[in-house]
């Protein structure tokens, strides 16, 4: 009986906290990276507006796809999986952006 108890013992995983606050240090210095540009990059101008709008996009992408990839655990699976989350959400923003960017001045038009 104690054979048994000392094999589920050893079976046991280890908690991953290492790659846990490797992944909040990398999500803390991104947001802190985000604070600096909100705070610096002004937006007087149309390029300035534009280069901050867009650099958040791009950072919020990183952001998601760390916690993506650690917390719902999809960085060790396939890769037929990932692209089976990912292109939906790719597809429907792109839709999204089309319909505000092609369709959006037309009810402003009807007026």
């Amino acid at each position: 009986m104690a054979e048994h108890i000392e094999n589920i013992d050893a079976e046991k995983q280890k908690p991953q906290t290492k790659e846990l606050w490797k992944v909040f240090w990398i999500l803390l210095i991104i947001t802190a990276v985000e604070f600096v540009i909100a705070f610096q990059i002004s937006s007087d101008s149309d390029f300035g507006k534009w280069l901050k709008i867009s650099l958040f996009i791009i950072l919020t992408f990183v952001k998601s796809f760390y916690i993506v990839g650690t917390f719902m655990h999809l960085k060790h699976e396939v890769k037929a999986l990932i692209w089976t989350v990912v292109l939906p959400v790719i597809f429907v923003l792109w839709f999204i952006l089309a319909l505000v960017y092609f369709e959006g001045g037309y009810i402003g038009s009807l007026k």
